[in-house]
C-alpha cells in the first residue's frame, strides 16, 4: 500500500503537545502555517512578536477562535532568568550588554526558549538568512556528542507514492573533510529513520570503486572507511557514482560486490556545490518536493526555511521538526 509521508508524520505527532517556536510572527506565511498546525491539533505554536499585530493577522486569516501563545521578547516577564542562563552558556564570550541586545533578536530568543525546555523545537528563516537561524542554535543548543558540526539535508518526496530519498549535505558545509563527511553520513541515517526509511547510504563521487584517480575521489573513499568504523551496523558504501548507487543494472556492472549499489535511498554528496545542484535538479526536472533544509546533529531540533517558502512549506517543515522532537 502506498503511504503518505505526511500522513504518517501527522499520526506520529498528533496529540503529543509538541511546542514549536515561530520567531517570525510578523510574516503572514508563518502565522498562517502556525495557525493551521494548531487548528489540526498537531503542534502548539509559540509565535514571537507584538501581540496585537499577530492577533489582528490571525483574525484576518480566519484563525482568531483559538488560544495562541504569543510572546514579545521586549516585554517577556522571565527575561532576567533567560539572560542569566544565556550568560552562563556563553560564559566569557559575551557581556551583559551583549546578552541584552542578542536576546532581543527573535532567533536567539526562540532558541533560548528551546534550551530552557519551554519549547521542543524552532522553525525560522522565512525572513532571516540561514546564518541568522543556525548561529544561535550552534551557540546555545550545540551539537550532539561525537558530532563536530551540524549539516543540512533535504527530503526528496513524492507525496502519495513510495518514492522518498534523503540528500545531504545540501545546505551547510562547503567542503567537508573525510571525518566530517563520515559524520554527515552516519547522522543522516538517523534522520532517514524519522521518515520510516531503512537507510541504505551511498557516498557519492564521479568515481565508482577507484574507477578514477583524483584527490576528490580519495576523500570519499576515506570518508566511507571512517563511516563504516563509526557505525559498522549501517548499510553504507562508497565511493559510488549516482547511476551505480541508484540503478541496479548499472550497479551490477560497476560495483557488483556492493550491497548498496543499485538500492541506495540516502545520498551523501562530497561537497555543498554538488549537493545543492543535485537536489535542485531532482526538484525541478524530477518533480520531487524538496523539503528542507532539515538541520541535523543538534541536541534539539532547529530548522531553517528558505526565504521563498510558502505557508505550505513552513507547515511541512514544522511537522518534521515536531517529529524530530518526538524521536529525540
Amino acid at each position: 500500500m502506498i503511504r503518505s509521508l505526511f500522513g504518517e508524520l501527522r499520526s506520529k505527532i498528533a496529540g503529543k503537545g509538541i511546542k514549536i517556536v515561530f520567531p517570525e510572527g510578523n510574516d503572514e506565511r508563518v502565522v498562517r502555517a502556525a495557525a493551521r498546525l494548531k487548528f489540526e491539533g498537531l503542534v502548539d505554536p509559540i509565535i514571537l512578536g507584538e501581540a496585537e499585530q499577530i492577533k489582528n493577522l490571525l483574525k484576518r486569516l480566519g484563525f482568531a477562535d483559538q488560544n495562541y501563545t504569543i510572546i514579545n521578547p521586549d516585554t517577556y516577564a522571565d527575561f532576567a532568568k533567560m539572560k542569566e542562563l544565556f550568560l552562563e552558556i556563553r560564559k566569557e564570550k559575551v557581556t551583559a550588554e551583549d546578552a541584552d541586545r542578542l536576546l532581543r533578536d527573535v532567533n536567539y530568543f526562540g532558541v533560548m526558549l528551546v534550551k530552557m525546555g519551554l519549547a521542543d523545537g524552532m522553525v525560522s528563516g522565512a525572513i532571516h538568512s540561514t546564518a541568522d537561524t543556525v548561529r544561535p542554535a550552534l551557540q546555545i543548543i550545540k551539537t550532539k556528542p561525537g558530532i563536530s558540526r551540524t549539516s543540512g539535508v533535504f527530503l526528496m518526496n513524492r507525496e502519495n507514492t513510495s518514492e522518498r530519498y534523503i540528500f545531504a549535505d545540501c545546505a551547510i558545509n562547503i567542503d567537508p573533510n573525510p571525518q566530517e563527511l563520515a559524520e554527515i553520513a552516519v547522522n543522516t541515517a538517523d534522520t532517514a529513520k524519522i521518515f520510516d526509511l531503512d537507510p541504505k547510504i551511498a557516498l557519492l563521487s564521479f568515481s565508482t570503486k577507484g574507477s578514477a584517480k583524483a584527490p576528490q575521489a580519495e576523500k570519499v573513499q576515506e570518508a566511507t572507511k571512517l563511516a563504516k568504523d563509526l557505525a559498522p551496523e549501517l548499510a553504507l558504501d562508497g565511493e559510488l557514482q549516482f547511476d551505480a548507487a541508484f540503478v541496479p543494472e548499472t550497479a551490477a556492472i560497476k560495483a557488483p560486490d556492493s550491497n548498496i549499489a543499485g538500492h541506495a535511498n540516502v545520498f551523501i554528496f562530497p561537497d555543498l556545490q554538488s549537493g545543492n545542484l543535485g537536489y535542485k535538479i531532482a526538484q525541478r526536472l524530477g518533480m520531487f518536493d524538496a523539503i528542507g533544509p532539515i538541520l541535523q546533529g543538534l541536541n534539539m531540533p532547529v530548522n531553517d526555511l528558505s526565504r521563498g517558502s510558502s505557508a505550505e512549506d513552513i507547515y511541512k517543515l514544522a511537522i518534521i521538526t515536531a517529529a524530530q522532537a518526538v524521536e529525540g
